[in-house]
This record gives structure tokens, C-alpha cells and sequence, in this order.
């Protein structure tokens, strides 16, 4: 963990490039990459070796890419309804309690974001706007069961009016998937669920398999290899955005409270050994007990926890001497998560454009936003909150033009195109409309 000062050193240590351009692979990616393929192997060319493997041999390559990647075995891919439907046999009655109130939410936020089309006859032009066909939503489950990321994708799909939802999700030891993340796609109504992993379920979603119909648009987190091979499919599907490591920014005052920093902070630290938990701050006083208060909340955590990693190796407390610089900052960070525990955080909202979600107050901790206040926790990071936002309802929808023209529109625009065409050095683009000004065909009459 480090301690930094001002605002030129906060931003050299806080601010970082894009991780998804000539990054080059940690050593533990190496290894495993290594390991997998039994030969040095870099990040980029594993992914094309995946698609290529799938798009060769299907559910072959699917099977046997299992095996060699997660050491798993699977005989079948496709998890049953049957599987699905026992799935609530082997969960608490409080976590499904605790599902259905979290989809409720998370129905109720995004129906405010159903976007209509529109018409104007007099003038010509308007939108249809549509759901898309078929979408393959990514659920994390290598370490650890997210059934909440089920609930944060499959949601705001439906809401969209998606006609057929998938979700892949590796399996476990057994080739079985987690109860837990089933149960949250039965609430979610998904219609299909794979049990694959990493980079060959992003290549089947995208190329189809024997078992595995090809998608339209291919969403979700993931870790750095499948974010990877999302962008290697980008143009054969969409896709919502590359996201990780998962990053906060807790800005705080003298007002704030340290235990209330310091769990917010390793909240995120848990996540990844990747995690960036970063603090920035105007109080000086604040700093030690917070460090002190971290030192305390993990050494009540478990001893295999990701947080005791992620906060010594990217941990940052900053200390800056004013708010208007701490906003400069932020908005420079453009970070995923930025929590607001500050004396008065509602003045501060107007000014911070850049955040993937803005967490008001010491009562709203990023945590609510995760599971159960209602926006999806899957959100842009590594500064891409700059110009992209969290998933919605709007990255399941497709907009289609419509242009209707009168012809008492064609007479009053017609001739402004025929100058632009032939400006541009397109006489035909210009002949076009011109045709249709001098009244040739009937219809225009």
C-alpha cells in the first residue's frame, strides 16, 4: 500500500493506461498460459488458438479446452432443466430470499430505460428501435459463484425484450455448476445455460458450436484472458465493453468515518488479487486511522482472501489538499466505483462527469450497488468511464432509421443534397435526387 501526495504524484500513481493494448502478461498469466498450452505463449495468441479450435471441432474443442484450461471434465454442455430445477434443493432459503429481492430491484431500475421509437411523417424520418435476437451473457465462476451477475445481465436483457438469453459459466470439480448461479437464472427467466468457461465459451457464443447457437451480442465480466477474447470477436458480435480489474475511488473528508473507509475499500480489495482499492482524501488525520482501521478488518478475513494481496500491492491512500482537486482527480481516473463519504457529497455529483457509478454518502456503500440497490454492478473501468457507462437496458437495443420522405420534403431538402454531391465529387449521389426533383417517376407527382 502506498501513501501519496498532491496532485501531480496522485495522478502519476492513479491514473494508468488502457490495459487491453500491449499490456504484457503477468507472470502468473504466463504461467498458466504455459501450462495450458506447453509452450511460451502470449496472451493474444492464445485466444486466437482457442477460436480456432472451436470454430475447427465445436463441441470437441469445447470439451477437450475445458480439461486443459480449468481441469475439469464435462460430458455434457448444456446444463439441463432438470439441473436447474434441483439446483434449489442445494441452496439456503435466505440467499434465494435474498435473489428475488435483488432481481426485483434490479427489474424495477432498469424499466425506467425503455426507450421507444419514434415518427415524424411531415418531415420524413424517424427510429424504429428493437431488441436484439439472441445474446450470450458471461457469469464469472472460477474461485467463487456470482449469481448476482446473472441478475445484473439477464435483467436489463429481458427488460430489453431479448428473444433468447444464454448464459456460459465454467463448471466445477464434477463438471457441475454452482446451485447458487442456476437459481439466479431460473429467477432471471435465461433461457439456456453452458456450462464452459474463459476464452473457448466467448468463441463458442460467437462462432456457435453443435450445442451452442451463435449470439448477436456477447456481454459480461470476466477475467483478463476472456476480456481478451472478447475483443477478438468484436465485429462477428457486439459486445457491451472490456472490463477489469474492478477499481474504487473512496473520496473522503474529515468527516468521514474510518471504519466505514476501510471496509468499503477492502470490499473491493476482496474481489481480485488485481483489485485497486484507492482512497483520496483532504484530512490528514485521516490517513493513519484509516490505515490502521484496514490493518484491523483484515486480519479478520480469511488468510486466503484476495484483499490482504490486492491492498498491499495496489492499495493507494492520497492525500490532496483541496476537494476541487480531488474532483480534478477523479474525473481524470474516471473510476469504476467512486464512493462519496464526504461531509456534504451532493455538490460534488454536478462536478464528477467521469464514473462508472457514484455511490452518495457514508449510507450508500458500493456493496448496495453489487447486489441489491438496482443499477447492473457491470461497469467500465480502467478509465473507461470517460465515454462508455454501466450496462443497461440501451446495450440489448438496436436502432433502425427510418427515412419517409414526401415529396414536398424532397422538394425542400432535394436541392441542398444535389450541392453536397456534387461538392464531394459524387455526381451520381447528385443525379439521384435531382431525378426525383425534375418529377420522372409518378410517384412523386
Amino acid at each position: 500500500m502506498r501513501v501519496v501526495h498532491g496532485l501531480e504524484e496522485t495522478r502519476q500513481v492513479l491514473v494508468r493506461p488502457s490495459p487491453w493494448h500491449d499490456a504484457p502478461a503477468s507472470p502468473t498469466l504466463a504461467a498458466f498460459l504455459r501450462r495450458a498450452f506447453g509452450e511460451e505463449i502470449g496472451p493474444q495468441e492464445a485466444v486466437d488458438r482457442v477460436i480456432r479450435e472451436v470454430r475447427a471441432h465445436g463441441d470437441a474443442a469445447l470439451v477437450d479446452l475445458t480439461f486443459r484450461l480449468d481441469g475439469v471434465e464435462v460430458s455434457a454442455i448444456e446444463v439441463s432443466r432438470g439441473e436447474r430445477a434441483r439446483a434449489y434443493d442445494k441452496v439456503d432459503t435466505a440467499v434465494i430470499d435474498a435473489l428475488h429481492l435483488a432481481a426485483e430491484r434490479v427489474e424495477a431500475f432498469h424499466r425506467r430505460q425503455v426507450r421507444a421509437g419514434w415518427m415524424d411523417f411531415q418531415e420524413g424520418t424517424g427510429q424504429v428501435v428493437r431488441p436484439l435476437r439472441r445474446v450470450g451473457l458471461y457469469v464469472p465462476g472460477g474461485r467463487a459463484a456470482y449469481p448476482s451477475t446473472v441478475l445484473m445481465t439477464a435483467i436489463p436483457a429481458r427488460v430489453a425484450g431479448v428473444g433468447e438469453v444464454f448464459v456460459a459459466t465454467p463448471a466445477r470439480e464434477g463438471g457441475q455448476v454452482a446451485p447458487a448461479t442456476l437459481v439466479a437464472c431460473d429467477i432471471a427467466k435465461v433461457d439456456r445455460v453452458f456450462r464452459i468457461g474463459g476464452m473457448p465459451a466467448i468463441a463458442a457464443l460467437a462462432f456457435g458450436t453443435e450445442s451452442v447457437p451463435a449470439v448477436d451480442k456477447v456481454c459480461g465480466p470476466g477475467n483478463y484472458l476472456v476480456q481478451q477474447a472478447k475483443k477478438a470477436v468484436f465485429g462477428v458480435v457486439g459486445i457491451d465493453a472490456l472490463q477489469g480489474p474492478t477499481e474504487t475511488v473512496v473520496l473522503a473528508d474529515s468527516s468521514a468515518s474510518p471504519v466505514f473507509c476501510a471496509a468499503d475499500l477492502l470490499a473491493q480489495a476482496e474481489h481480485d488479487v488485481d483489485a485497486r482499492p484507492m482512497m483520496m482524501t483532504t484530512s490528514e488525520t485521516l490517513v493513519p486511522r484509516v490505515q490502521r482501521e484496514v490493518q484491523s478488518q483484515l486480519r479478520a478475513l480469511p488468510q486466503e482472501s484476495a484483499a490482504h494481496v490486492s491492498w498491499e500491492a495496489n492499495g493507494v491512500i492520497a492525500l490532496v489538499e483541496s476537494m476541487e482537486e480531488a474532483v480534478v482527480l477523479c474525473n481524470d481516473i474516471a473510476p469504476e466505483h467512486l464512493c462519496l463519504l464526504v461531509r456534504d457529497p451532493w455538490p460534488l455529483v454536478g462536478r464528477l462527469t467521469n464514473a462508472g457509478g457514484i455511490f452518495v454518502g457514508q449510507g450508500s456503500p458500493e456493496v448496495l450497488g453489487d447486489y441489491v440497490a438496482g443499477p447492473s454492478h457491470v461497469m467500465p473501468t480502467a478509465g473507461s468511464a470517460r465515454f462508455s457507462s454501466p450496462l443497461s437496458v440501451y446495450d440489448f437495443l438496436k436502432v433502425t432509421s427510418i427515412v419517409a420522405m414526401t415529396a414536398e420534403a424532397v422538394a425542400r431538402t432535394g436541392e441542398a443534397a444535389v450541392v453536397l454531391g456534387k461538392a464531394e465529387g459524387l455526381p451520381a449521389h447528385a443525379r439521384a435526387v435531382e431525378v426525383r426533383l425534375e418529377g420522372r417517376e409518378e410517384g412523386l407527382r
